[in-house]
């Protein structure tokens, strides 16, 4: 009996104990604090800059990666309660929020909407008429991006339906308009709760993540020109929610439960890290790119990467903390 207790314990794999401390502390060399507030980075198209969020249901700032000079672009909204800004690729951008902020559970779901935002300074957002499911998608070569709709904005829809819906951001005229809206993939189950994340491929595929029950999420995308769509991840007990897209289309970043494997604790979005997936459908090529969870209460969250594929940009996140909530930004820099 006991050669067969001590033949188990050295097969079977062992949980590894997270660590005290902050993994701020720790930082490898490819990776420094950019900000020591914040969250959901967004980079700008010539990747000069980096958009982010003060707070979630906050101002939008902007920083110059050059000279660390950051600027607010929405302090002269008041009562501003954005939760997300992203660059349009002509340097203009979209916010995502509220008009004003009422309960966290209601101005995120329900009364979320699309702002424009000029580059100009001192700009006022201007509304676009569009509510939509958490984050957008927004080309980097054109004026095209994409959203999901659920039951929370338009009570007419099924309670367990939700959709992908893309359109072109029109500023032809004087106020800028969504045109060309088309509906391009629907969920009719509750088992999978669609949220639009990023164009690849020429634009011609789509990325979004598939939330599942028991609080799981799978890494999908859906080729426009012909509906298919295809499971990235392959792992249907594990949290994989997909981010930024690497231009090649090859490899996407992602927030992933896999190292609860080792350390321990429950899959899911508050025990994550940023991974790199390759997007070849077999689920098997994943890289772990930060340690943040290896460190009791953390996590690293939100990742994207920049147009020229040399940098990564994440948040530090707390475990116990909602989604998207952030305390600062970190520059993860990759090889040439």
């Amino acid at each position: 009996m006991k050669l067969l207790i001590l033949t188990l314990f050295l097969i079977l794999p062992v949980a590894a104990e997270r660590k005290k401390g902050n993994p701020v502390d720790h930082l490898p060399k490819n990776m420094e604090v950019l900000t020591h507030f914040g969250e959901r980075a967004d980079f700008s198209p010539d990747n000069q800059r980096m958009a982010f969020m003060s707070k979630s249901f906050g101002d939008a700032f902007v920083i110059d990666l050059k000279t660390r000079i950051i600027r607010c672009l929405t302090c002269s909204v008041p009562g501003a309660a954005f939760l997300r800004i992203m660059h349009l690729p002509d340097g203009n951008y979209i916010l995502i929020g509220p008009e004003r902020f009422s309960d966290i559970g209601t101005s995120r779901r329900r009364d979320n909407e699309l702002w424009f935002l000029g580059k100009t300074p001192g700009s006022k957002p201007v509304k676009l008429g569009q509510k939509m499911s958490e984050g957008a998608v927004i080309s980097k070569k054109n004026l095209k991006m994409a959203w999901s709709e659920t039951n929370a904005q338009f009570p007419e829809l099924a309670p367990a339906y939700s959709r992908l819906v893309v359109a072109d951001v029109d500023q032809s005229g004087g106020t800028p308009k969504l045109v060309n809206k088309k509906t391009i993939y629907e969920s009719k189950e509750a088992g999978c709760r669609l949220e639009a994340q990023d164009f690849f491929d020429n634009d011609q595929q789509m990325a979004f993540t598939c939330y599942r029950p028991k609080g799981l999420a799978a890494v999908m995308g859906i080729d426009m020109r012909n509906g298919k769509v295809t499971d990235f991840s392959q792992a249907p007990a594990i949290y994989n929610e997909v981010e930024g897209i690497f231009p090649d289309g090859k490899y996407t970043l992602v927030e992933s439960s896999k190292q609860v494997e080792q350390l321990g604790g429950n899959h899911g979005s508050r025990e994550i890290d940023v991974w790199k997936l390759r997007m070849d459908g077999a689920g098997k090529d994943f890289v772990r790119l930060t340690n943040f969870n290896d460190y009791e209460g953390w996590k690293a969250s939100n990742p994207v990467v920049a147009t020229d594929s040399r940098h990564i940009a994440f948040q530090i996140a707390r475990a116990a903390d909602e989604a998207g909530v952030g305390y600062g930004l970190v520059l993860l820099r990759l090889p040439k």
